[in-house]
């Protein structure tokens, strides 16, 4: 027989765990944003949470872990959008739809300088180019697999390789904009997801690229 009370215990304490973790995590983030990797000691990520080094390390090894996780959180995430995305009853629609959404996320300053400051510690940190590269492989074949539904639906059948380098393409793209508002700010965002809209929806309705070429 199942205890109820033990049950409710161990869900207790898993929401409690999450919910520490995800504190954790928003202050970590905000930390690497404001002073970067080497100068977002555990020491003031335990300062913005009120917690003890100690009880961070409880939950995360080190910053490598936090990162980890962090990056994980936003794949997580993304994952899901895709997997929405594919449920869609008109997915070439809802794709494009939805990357004008894609643009105010990758613009916004403060994620576009998070997700910079993770990406220049993966050039000297193996264990965390490890972390961005495997996340980075799981995103782009999300990615793919939405692709191939969407250019399946008008018709159109690729190949791996052209496959491959559109959704390099569509993923270089929405970087290139997270790299742009670091250096212009004031950026029109509504003109810009306008004009993203226009593209993705020339790369996801053009004709077979292999013929093209």
């Amino acid at each position: 027989m199942i205890n109820a009370s033990s049950s409710f215990a161990a869900s207790a304490g898993c929401s409690r765990t999450a919910a520490r973790q995800a504190q954790i995590l928003d202050a970590a983030a905000q930390c690497f944003r404001e002073y970067g990797f080497h100068g977002a000691s555990i020491a003031r990520i335990s300062q913005r949470t009120g917690m003890s080094a100690g009880h961070i390390y409880h939950y995360f090894e080190n910053k490598e872990a936090i990162i980890a996780a962090i990056v994980e959180r936003d794949l997580e995430r993304l994952v899901v959008v895709w997997a929405e995305l594919r449920a869609s009853q008109d997915v070439r629609e809802t794709m494009i739809r939805l990357s004008k959404d894609s643009v105010k996320d990758v613009t916004d300053v403060t994620t576009a300088g998070l997700r910079i400051e993770i990406l220049s510690e993966a050039v000297r940190n193996k264990e965390i180019a490890r972390v961005v590269q495997a996340a980075d492989c799981c995103c782009m074949a999300s990615l793919a697999q939405t692709m191939r539904i969407a250019r399946q639906a008008g018709g159109k059948h690729d190949d791996e390789e052209t496959l491959a380098a559109m959704t390099e393409i569509i993923a270089a793209m929405f970087e290139g904009l997270m790299v742009r508002a670091i250096r212009n700010p004031n950026v029109d965002r509504e003109h810009m997801a306008m004009m993203i809209q226009r593209v993705m929806r020339r790369i996801i309705a053009s004709p077979d690229w292999g013929a093209m070429a």
